[in-house]
């Protein structure tokens, strides 16, 4: 039986909490895109019948980020992630994940955006993805609560230097006034 799954949910966050950090999984968790004969470090699993190539290094990494961040899963998987990857990667899940509107329409140019603006009211966030687009860039200039774009290749996924990106970003948030 798969774990309980939690709610899709909007709140803010009370003073002192952690930022969150939205999680994209293909191309940051899922890899795809690498030379057959010089893979990165990970397995083929099959989930819900499709073959994902899953890093070897994701797992640890948000582990290490989920002591400066609310991680949160912001992929089309949705509550699939749940079902899945806590296992896969060895985290201790579930964590809350974002559900979209398939369809956005023409007023936005990244179907993520509401669904992170709900969720993530004026809390401050960096989302980790690998197809940002220029709306995502003005979106994240003009957001009113602090916001990092971390863009991965999604040959490679998570890297250590966009961990080290990050912690040294939420460091500065936290001791920021």
């Amino acid at each position: 039986m798969p774990p309980p799954r939690p709610t899709p949910f909007s709140a803010a966050a009370p003073a002192g909490q952690k930022p969150l950090l939205m999680v994209d999984i293909d191309g940051v968790i899922s890899l795809f895109g690498f030379a057959a004969t010089r893979p990165p470090a990970g397995a083929f699993e099959s989930i819900d019948g499709i073959v994902h190539f899953i890093s070897a290094d994701a797992g640890r990494y948000l582990l290490a980020l989920a002591d400066d961040f609310e991680l949160v899963w912001c992929s089309g998987w949705e509550e699939k992630a749940n079902e899945y990857l806590p296992h896969l990667l060895g985290l201790p899940g579930p964590y809350p994940f974002l559900a979209f509107v398939r369809s956005p329409g023409r007023t936005r140019a990244h179907w993520k955006l509401e669904a992170i603006d709900a969720f993530a009211g004026g809390r401050p966030l960096a989302w980790v993805d690998d197809a940002f687009n220029a709306a995502c860039e003005q979106w994240a200039q003009t957001r009113p609560a602090p916001t990092l774009l971390v863009r991965t290749d999604p040959a490679e996924g998570l890297t250590a230097p966009a961990v080290q990106t990050l912690r040294r970003w939420s460091e500065r948030l936290a001791s920021s006034p």
